[in-house]
């Protein structure tokens, strides 16, 4: 198979709108989720085996509302990987006169300051708000902005070398989790940067995010990235017409590997074992770290719900426009939407005091409230291609 550095690339592709619908969605119940956080009080939180005691009731309208919101993550983390693979196509093209060595050193260099001023995001905005002013919230930004870093460097690895490695990471994290518990060291800093998530001076500083099994699914997306532009490279309508199918067939195969495991009850899971046979406990899944069974589960979700993406936007590109506008201004409408809600919550006083309808009321009022600036957004950076905009 070719090399990623050296395959040609001679014209910048069009956008996938399969990707940007797809994108969308998930910041919908992104939102739907924060604003269960800001304003619910009965919201359920028993994503791991740290913060579930077995026993305990999942009020089914509650659970199913905060489960159907774990897509998003994975969701996120494997279309990011999906655009870096077409950014770098991208900027390989443009930088071809460059020459091979110093085209891959900008590359390098874009890749870096994109996942370093990500991290930061997560540091100096997000985190003040999610918590307090004083305190850091590692989370997907963190996850996102440090595997963009890897991936630097990652790229220049074979497709099936990174395929295999991320089918290892996370089969096999749940085994490393339990030798690094052997040695006692899992909740030492490193450990919870890489694999265990945890928390730290006094809970001033949260890893809720551990990077390498996010990293393991922004390898995916990128692996995802390059088959879409080989398919796009054939001509004709190849790429639409194969992402379905690839789609289809790996989701199949993730959801088959969710029920194995899930049944077995053993392995898998995080230590998240059922309670009972009922439908909330089998979806009942970790998060925190994300688990085999979470992954598979979400993933196998999003390939469906993706290929059938594709299929219908092949017929009509301009599907769900509202849900494309917000997938291509992604990270500038995440940087906004918890902030309003925050805000929101302290003029009108709904901190925890309302019930699970606050989640979706919230979200609505915070979709139209954003949808116009997402659309500005969204003009200035087609306007201004080269402005620092291409960062967010």
């Amino acid at each position: 198979m070719t090399s990623p550095i050296t395959e040609p690339m001679t014209a910048r592709p069009d956008r996938f709108p399969a990707l940007d619908v797809m994108r969308g969605l998930v910041m919908v119940l992104m939102t739907v989720d924060h604003a269960s956080e800001t304003m619910n009080h009965g919201r359920v939180f028993t994503d791991s085996v740290l913060f579930w005691k077995p026993g305990s009731p999942l009020p089914t309208a509650q659970f199913l509302t905060r489960w159907m919101t774990h897509l998003c993550a994975p969701t996120f983390v494997l279309l990011a990987g999906v655009s870096l693979a077409i950014a770098v196509a991208n900027r390989r093209a443009r930088l071809a006169a460059l020459g091979d060595e110093a085209a891959e050193r900008a590359i390098d260099r874009y890749i870096l300051v994109r996942g370093a001023l990500i991290v930061a995001f997560e540091i100096l905005w997000m985190s003040p708000v999610m918590l307090e002013p004083g305190r850091v919230l590692f989370q997907v930004l963190y996850a996102i902005g440090g595997s963009l870093m890897a991936m630097a460097l990652l790229r220049r690895l074979s497709d099936r070398a990174l395929g295999l490695s991320a089918l290892a990471i996370l089969l096999g994290g749940e085994a490393l989790f339990g030798a690094l518990h052997a040695l006692g060291v899992e909740r030492s800093m490193p450990a919870a940067l890489l694999l265990t998530a945890g928390f730290f001076f006094d809970r001033r500083f949260i890893v809720a995010y551990p990077l390498l099994p996010w990293l393991a699914i922004m390898m995916l997306g990128w692996l995802l990235g390059r088959r879409l532009l080989v398919w796009r490279a054939a001509g004709g309508e190849t790429a639409t017409h194969r992402a379905p199918r690839v789609l289809a067939t790996c989701g199949v195969a993730a959801l088959a590997t969710f029920v194995v495991l899930r049944g077995i009850d053993g392995y898998g899971n995080m230590l998240l074992h059922r309670d009972d046979g009922s439908l909330v406990q089998w979806l009942h899944v970790s998060k925190y770290p994300p688990s085999i069974t979470f992954a598979a589960l979400e993933l196998g979700i999003a390939s469906l719900l993706l290929a059938g993406f594709f299929v219908v936007t092949r017929k009509r590109p301009g599907f769900a426009a509202p849900l494309q506008l917000f997938g291509q201004v992604a990270l500038f409408y995440y940087l906004l939407h918890i902030h309003l809600l925050h805000l929101a919550a302290w003029v009108l006083d709904l901190r925890d005091k309302l019930g699970l309808a606050s989640a979706y009321e919230g979200a609505l009022a915070v979709l139209l409230v954003l949808y116009p600036l997402c659309l500005a957004y969204r003009r200035f950076k087609v306007a201004h291609p080269t402005s620092l905009a291409r960062f967010v």
